[in-house]
């Protein structure tokens, strides 16, 4: 069995770690790490977990923890995981890190983008970004892994192929994005109470949202090129989900087929991935719960711009499903294991 430690448990992705661990058949949960809730019993926190959970939390000390589990998930703010890790830490165990402090390589840019003194840049160039689809390989055989963010896990799995193959012109891309409240996590904040965010919706983070060199940088790669692009994320009064609709210039004329045979030669073995049907838009409801992403494309050729849409659940897929998905690729488990969860409709 994999001994896991959470430290950040008790945030809304920690919350969901503890919920896909404890069905996982090949895991075991030893430290739930909360440094606000140290002492009191897991299940009073979250009462969904009500006689299957027993343990109190713990606090967040990462070295006794990296002497109890084989494996540490980090659900916790950017700049937490930076000031903990160290070398003894990674020599004893693997670290999947939730946070943003390990997914940009360059420490400038992480610095002005997020507005804090990285605490660790020795290990950036070690760390794994732990997009499962894309990093494989490179995950298999690394003890410390920057697992994506939300956005950046739906905007990338839905536009990677066409800018991979160079289908679109990378100056020109526009991601429109939308999250459910959960994204913002679950601390008290006036702009996510039930009367400010019901039967409303609102842009944020506009020109400015710190997901926005992420994605660049990973669609950079993809690309072989700088990347830079307006991305725009948008509040929705639902509890979780993820829809992003992109928008670039062709850079050649293109048919249907052809794009269609293109995404399903990058995706159709990917057990996460699933391409839908022509005309058939993403939906967050038909992904709520589970680790699947949905994507599909459709191309304007009025304004001569490909459209590519992707749904998912931002703290499955966005979050713990990804981080799970990784820790089974670091321990050499199928890829799948205790992710095959059917998402959960209404």
């Amino acid at each position: 069995m994999i001994k896991a430690g959470i430290i950040g448990a008790t945030g809304y992705a920690g919350n969901e770690i503890v919920r896909l661990l404890l069905g996982h058949p090949q895991a075991e949960i030893v430290w739930y790490g909360s440094r606000s809730y140290t002492g009191q019993p897991y299940a009073d926190i979250y009462r969904n977990f009500t006689k299957l959970v027993d343990a109190a939390c713990l606090d967040d000390n990462m070295e006794a923890l990296s002497a109890e589990a084989d494996v540490i998930f980090t659900a916790t703010p950017q700049g937490l995981c930076a000031s903990l890790v160290n070398e003894e830490i990674l020599s004893r165990t693997k670290v999947i890190d939730l946070s943003a402090d390990f997914r940009i390589k360059d420490v400038q840019k992480y610095e002005e983008w997020y507005g804090i003194t990285h605490k660790a840049p020795q290990f950036l160039e070690e760390a794994v970004y732990g997009l499962c689809e894309i990093n494989r390989e490179q995950i298999r055989n690394a003890r410390l892994v920057a697992n994506p963010g939300c956005y950046p896990t739906c905007s990338t799995l839905s536009i990677y192929p066409f800018i991979k193959e160079g289908i679109i012109d990378p100056d020109t891309v526009i991601i429109d994005a939308k999250s459910g409240t959960s994204g913002a996590g679950r601390g008290a904040k006036t702009d996510n109470l039930f009367c400010e965010v019901n039967e409303n919706i609102k842009a944020y983070g506009v020109a400015s949202h710190r997901h926005t060199p992420e994605i660049e940088d990973q669609l950079g790669y993809a690309c072989g090129r700088p990347v830079f692009l307006s991305f725009t994320p948008h509040l929705v009064p639902m509890n979780r989900g993820i829809l992003v609709t992109a928008y670039a210039s062709l850079t050649r004329p293109v048919t249907d087929n052809e794009l269609r045979s293109l995404l399903h030669r990058y995706y159709d073995n990917e057990t996460f991935v699933r391409v839908l049907a022509e005309d058939v838009c993403p939906q967050t409801r038909f992904v709520e719960s589970s680790n699947y992403v949905d994507v599909n494309f459709k191309i304007d050729p009025r304004t001569n711009r490909l459209i590519m849409m992707g749904a998912m659940d931002n703290l499955v897929k966005g979050a713990a499903g990804q981080a799970v998905q990784n820790m089974n690729l670091m321990f050499g488990l199928p890829e799948e294991t205790g992710l095959l969860a059917v998402p959960s409709l209404p």
